[in-house]
C-alpha cells in the first residue's frame, strides 16, 4: 500500500489546487449540478436568498442575509470543489496519455503508412526496434523485448512472443529489440489507452450501485426535510408569529445531509484513483466496491505464493546408487537446461557434492523437454541420461516400473511430495538412479498476509496443478485455507460457481486464455498486463505491473473504498444531529420560550446561532476533503471490532465536533457583531 500513500501524499499541490478552483465554478452548471440533487438544492436555495436579499422584507437585516447568502454558496462551492480536485490528479495523466496516443502511426504489412486512429479490429501491423505500438493487439508472428514504461511506469523490459499467455501487446508501448507482426484487436477509440484516459479524467466513471443506493436515501431525507420545512409556517403561524424566509432556508440547509453529499461523488473518484495510481485499471466502479467485499480468495500457487522458481534442495539416490553418482547424472542431465530448476541441480551438484563437470563432452546430444514427454536429458560417451516426472520416466524406459527399486524410487517420491518438494526422477540407460526434491520457495511475509486476511474474513484458497500432497504441504506452510490440487480450467470455474451459490463474493487473477471463463465468473476478476487479449477482456481489472500478490492490496484498496464512504456518512448523519441543537431552539425561542432549556450550548443570540450553524455547515467540507480524497486509514480486522472503532472514532466525533465547532464560531461572531 506504500506505493498508493506516497503518491497521494501531493494531491494538494498548487498546480492542482489553481486549476480544481477554476473547474469548481464551472461545476455550477445547472446540468452538471443536478447529478447531486442535494447540492442542487442548496444551490437552488442560495440563489433564492440572493433574490431575497435585493427584494426580500422580512426584518432581517441586510448584513445578516449577506452572510446567509455568501456561506450558502460557499457550500455549493466547497462540494463541487471536492468533486474537481479528486478528477484533477487524473487530468495531468490524462493529457500525457493523449499525448503519447498522439504520436502513434502505423506500418501495414505492405510497408504503407497510416495513422493508428485508422486502424480497426483483425488489421495487421509491423513494428520493429524503436517504434511505439500503435493499437492493443496479439502478437502472431515473433518475439520482442517491449518497453511498457510508458503505461506502468516501470521501465524493465518485457518478452512479448506469438503465442501462450504473453502475446498481448498495449498501444503507446515501445518495442526496444526485435520485430514482431501484431493483430489490432480493438476498435478506434476503444483499446486500452482510452479506457484508461476516460478512467483517469473521471469522464466515464459511473456511480456504483451502493453510490446509487446512498444517493437516493439522501434525496429522500431531502425531501422528508423540505416537506418538513414547508409545514412550519402553519405552526408558527397557528402560534401567533412568523418565521422569515431565510430562516427557514438556512433551517431547510443544516437539515439536509449537505455534508456527505458534497463529498460522495470525491470520494468514489479518489478510491478509483488510489487503485490506477497502485497500476490497478478497474472497468468499473462496481469491481472496486466488490473488492471491498470480497468473501473468498482464489490464488495462484506459482509466483503469488511461492516465487515462482523451483529449487534443488537434495538428492535421493535409491537401489544403492551412491549420491555422488546421482549428482553427477543429474548435472549433466541439466548443464543444457536454461530453466530455473536446470540452473539450481547444477549448482547444488556442484557446490554440495563438488562434481566438476563444466561442460558436456564432444558430441552430446540434448534431449529437448516436450509437453508429450515431460522428461529432458543428454545422451553423452555412450550413455542416455534422462530426468524428468516420475511417471514420465517409467514410461520412457518400458520394464522399469516394477520391481524393488521403482517401489523405493515411489515411496522416496511419496515422501518428497508430502514435504511439499516436487520430486524429479533420474536414470542413466534405463537404469533408476533416484530422484531430485525441487522445493517450492515460499515468498517471505506470505503466511502473515494470510493472517491479516483472515482477520478480515477472506477465506484464502491456492490454486495449483500439483499432486494433493504436494499442494497440502505448500498450504500448510503458506498458512492458506484451503487448496484446489490439479486445477483444470473447468475445476476452478465450478469452485467460484460453488462459492457463489454459497452467498460469496470471490476473486482470483489469472493471465492465460484458459482462465478467461474463471475471470469472467468471478465477482473481481483481476488479469495480468502480460496476459492473452482473451484475458484481458475477460476480467474486470488488469494489473498493469502483472504481480499476482497484488491482489492482496486490490481487496484493501476496496475495503478502504467502503470505510472512507462509510465513515464519512456516520460522521454527516451525527454531525447533522448536533447542528439541530443549535439552530431549531434558536428558531422557535422567540414562538415558545421554553425551547430555551434546549440551548445547551449556550449560544449567543437566535441569528448567532443560526449564522454559526451555517458557517460550521460550510466550513466542515474542505475540512474533510483530505480524509475524502487520502482514504481512512485501512487496518485488517474483524467486522465488529472495525465498526466498533468507526463508530467510536466518526460517530462521537461527529457528534462532539459541531458542538465545539459552532461554540467557538458563535463566540467569534457575537465577538465580530457580525449577528
Amino acid at each position: 500500500m506504500s506505493k498508493t500513500a506516497t503518491k497521494s501524499a501531493s494531491m494538494f499541490t498548487p498546480e492542482l489546487l489553481g486549476p480544481a478552483v477554476g473547474d469548481a465554478f464551472r461545476k455550477l452548471n445547472p446540468k452538471e449540478l443536478i447529478r447531486n440533487p442535494v447540492m442542487f438544492t442548496t444551490a437552488v436555495v442560495a440563489l433564492l436568498l440572493t433574490v431575497l436579499l435585493v427584494v426580500g422584507h422580512d426584518g432581517l437585516t441586510t448584513g445578516f442575509k449577506l452572510q446567509l447568502v455568501i456561506w450558502l454558496w460557499l457550500t455549493v462551492l466547497f462540494g463541487t470543489f471536492a468533486e474537481a480536485l479528486a478528477e484533477g490528479r487524473g487530468k495531468a495523466q490524462a493529457a500525457s496519455l493523449r499525448a503519447t496516443k498522439a504520436e502513434l502511426t502505423a506500418t501495414r504489412e505492405d510497408g504503407s503508412k497510416v495513422a493508428a486512429s485508422q486502424l480497426h479490429a483483425g488489421d495487421v501491423v509491423v513494428v520493429t526496434t524503436g517504434e511505439l505500438i500503435p493499437a492493443d493487439g496479439e502478437v502472431i508472428v515473433g518475439v520482442a523485448s517491449v518497453n511498457e514504461a510508458a503505461i506502468t511506469g516501470e521501465s524493465a523490459p518485457v518478452i512479448r512472443e506469438a503465442g501462450g499467455d504473453r502475446s498481448a501487446v498495449t498501444a503507446g508501448t515501445r518495442v526496444i529489440s526485435d520485430e514482431i507482426k501484431v493483430r489490432v484487436t480493438a476498435e478506434p477509440g476503444q483499446g486500452f489507452l482510452d479506457r484508461m484516459i476516460a478512467l483517469v479524467e473521471g469522464a466515464e466513471r459511473q456511480k456504483t450501485p451502493n453510490e446509487i443506493a446512498l444517493t437516493i436515501l439522501l434525496v429522500g431525507l431531502t425531501i422528508i426535510f423540505l416537506i418538513a420545512v414547508g409545514t412550519i409556517p402553519g405552526f408558527a403561524s397557528y402560534a401567533g408569529g412568523s418565521i422569515p424566509v431565510a430562516i427557514l432556508a438556512a433551517l431547510l440547509i443544516t437539515l439536509i445531509p449537505t455534508t456527505i453529499a458534497a463529498l460522495l461523488s470525491a470520494i468514489g473518484i479518489a478510491g478509483m484513483d488510489r487503485l490506477v495510481r497502485f497500476n490497478v485499471l478497474a472497468k468499473s466502479g462496481r469491481a472496486v466496491e466488490a473488492a471491498g467485499d470480497i468473501d473468498t480468495l482464489l490464488l495462484d500457487k506459482t509466483g503469488t505464493i511461492t516465487i515462482g522458481d523451483r529449487q534443488a534442495t537434495e538428492f535421493r539416490p535409491v537401489g544403492g546408487v551412491s549420491v555422488g553418482e546421482l549428482a553427477e547424472a543429474a548435472l549433466l542431465a541439466s548443464l543444457a537446461d536454461e530453466t530455473p530448476e536446470g540452473r539450481s541441480i547444477v549448482i547444488l551438484a556442484r557446490e554440495k557434492f563438488g562434481v566438476t563437470k563444466a561442460e558436456l563432452p564432444k558430441g552430446s546430444e540434448i534431449i529437448p523437454f516436450t509437453a508429450q514427454t515431460r522428461i529432458s536429458g543428454v545422451r553423452a560417451e555412450g550413455s542416455v541420461i534422462q530426468k524428468g516426472a516420475v511417471d514420465s520416466i517409467f514410461r520412457a524406459n518400458p520394464g522399469t516400473g516394477e520391481g524393488p527399486v521403482a517401489t523405493e524410487l515411489r515411496r522416496v517420491s511419496d515422501d518428497i511430495a508430502r514435504a511439499g518438494m516436487t520430486p524429479l526422477a533420474v536414470s542413466r540407460d534405463g537404469r533408476l538412479l533416484g530422484t531430485v526434491a525441487l522445493k517450492d520457495i515460499v515468498k517471505a511475509g506470505i503466511r502473515e498476509r494470510f493472517g491479516e486476511l483472515r482477520k478480515m474474513g477472506i477465506r484464502t484458497v491456492m490454486i495449483t496443478g500439483d499432486n494433493p500432497l504436494t499442494a497440502a504441504s505448500i498450504a500448510a506452510e503458506a498458512g492458506v485455507d484451503d487448496f484446489l490440487a490439479q486445477a483444470t480450467p473447468e475445476d476452478k470455474l465450478e469452485l467460484i460457481r460453488k462459492e457463489q451459490a454459497g452467498g460469496k463474493l470471490v476473486a482470483m487473477c489469472g493471465d492465460g486464455t484458459n482462465d478467461a471463463p474463471a475471470l469472467a465468473q468471478a465477482d473481481v476478476g483481476v488479469a495480468m498486463n502480460t496476459g492473452t487479449q482473451a484475458a484481458r477482456e475477460a476480467g474486470n481489472m488488469v494489473d498493469l505491473d502483472s504481480d499476482p500478490t497484488k491482489l492482496i492490496e486490490v481487496v484493501g484498496l476496496g475495503k478502504q473504498l467502503l470505510m472512507t464512504r462509510g465513515a464519512l456518512t456516520t460522521f454527516s448523519v451525527a454531525n447533522d444531529v448536533a447542528k439541530y441543537f443549535a439552530i431549531i431552539p434558536a428558531m422557535f425561542i422567540v414562538l415558545y420560550p421554553d425551547l430555551g432549556v434546549l440551548n445547551v450550548m449556550g449560544l449567543g443570540t437566535p441569528q448567532s446561532a443560526i449564522l454559526s450553524a451555517i458557517i460550521f455547515n460550510a466550513l466542515i467540507i474542505p475540512l474533510l476533503v483530505p480524509l475524502a480524497l487520502k482514504g481512512v486509514t485501512y487496518r485488517p480486522i474483524g467486522a465488529g471490532p472495525l465498526l466498533a472503532r468507526n463508530l467510536a472514532i466518526y460517530g462521537l466525533g461527529g457528534l462532539i465536533a459541531p458542538f465545539i465547532g459552532i461554540k467557538l464560531i458563535d463566540l467569534a461572531v457575537n465577538g465580530l457583531g457580525l449577528a
